[in-house]
């Protein structure tokens, strides 16, 4: 039996004319934290929007767990362990943050005793009885993955978390996510910031045009040619 969580083989995805994937190949397993990173339009959000169900590929498998789960829905594949965060976080926000956990716990019948320890996971439980709308950007960062944990998820996708954060903030995140992968959580992590994925993994995959043009360590990947020439091309 393969050890790979997630495989994607030969994903294509079009808008119309417009290519926005063009054959994606790469795996993950259990524990593991991937970076993807490339310029601006390269196809991360798009890779982890067919990942998630969010968007179906045109062509290729998306396999998780050794089962195919092109046509699933993205509620399906909840429940099968992938989840997501967003850039900007999409918060219930006139729910307190407690409230936001259990919406998402009830989807998989999490027991309610698990909600408080993943308050504590995030940093929020002082603040559990706050309603969303009223946290800061970092704290809804936190309450979008918080909400995530509480699917129980085998596999995270987390989009640019690290945006407008400051130092301070980067480095809860970055503890926060070697907890979770400490624990057997993969993630996938579509990210900007260098430095901060630097702390968290030593694989990246760059995308350019929505083409692989790397994968293997961060600072490999600053020195090969193909993905200098996408960075300065996109500047």
């Amino acid at each position: 039996m393969s050890s790979e969580l997630l495989q994607l083989a030969g994903v294509n995805k079009r808008f119309g004319a417009q290519v926005v994937l063009n054959d994606v190949n790469f795996a993950v397993v259990p524990g593991e934290i991937v970076g993807l990173v490339g310029p601006n339009g390269s196809g991360k959000t798009t890779t982890i929007n067919v990942i998630s169900g969010l968007l179906q590929a045109d062509d290729g498998t998306v396999d998780f767990l050794g089962h195919k789960i092109n046509r699933l829905p993205m509620y399906k594949r909840v429940h099968l362990g992938i989840n997501r965060t967003f850039q900007v976080p999409k918060v219930f926000r006139d729910m307190t943050v407690r409230e936001n956990v259990e919406v998402a716990a009830r989807s998989v019948r999490l027991d309610p005793r698990e909600i408080e320890p993943i308050l504590e996971d995030i940093g929020l439980a002082s603040v559990a009885s706050r309603v969303a709308g009223s946290l800061t950007v970092n704290q809804q960062k936190l309450l979008d993955l918080g909400r995530a944990l509480a699917t129980r998820p085998k596999l995270l996708l987390v989009d640019e978390i690290g945006a407008g954060l400051n130092p301070a903030e980067l480095h809860v995140i970055a503890e926060l996510l070697q907890r979770l992968s400490a624990r057997g959580i993969a993630m996938i992590v579509v990210e900007h910031l260098l430095d901060f994925l630097n702390r968290i993994t030593e694989r990246v995959i760059v995308l350019g045009a929505g083409r692989m043009l790397f994968e293997g360590p961060l600072a490999s990947a600053s020195r090969d040619p193909e993905v200098i020439a996408a960075f300065i091309g996109a500047a």
